[in-house]
């Protein structure tokens, strides 16, 4: 999931150096909804190693 954020981060920013501002502003919106889905994922998976680790 994080390798799709960061695909959408390059998009905006070629995006944004070519002009397309709209296509930009998508891409990013869409990459720090990826990036947070990802924090997300990441944190729920390393409390739930630690609460297996600690039985």
């Amino acid at each position: 999931m994080l390798s799709w954020a960061a695909t959408f981060f390059v998009i905006a920013i070629i995006a944004a150096i070519f002009g397309f501002g709209g296509i930009a502003a998508g891409a990013t919106e869409i990459a720090k909804i990826l990036f947070f889905l990802f924090l997300i994922g990441f944190v729920v998976s390393l409390v739930m190693g630690l609460i297996h680790r600690g039985k």
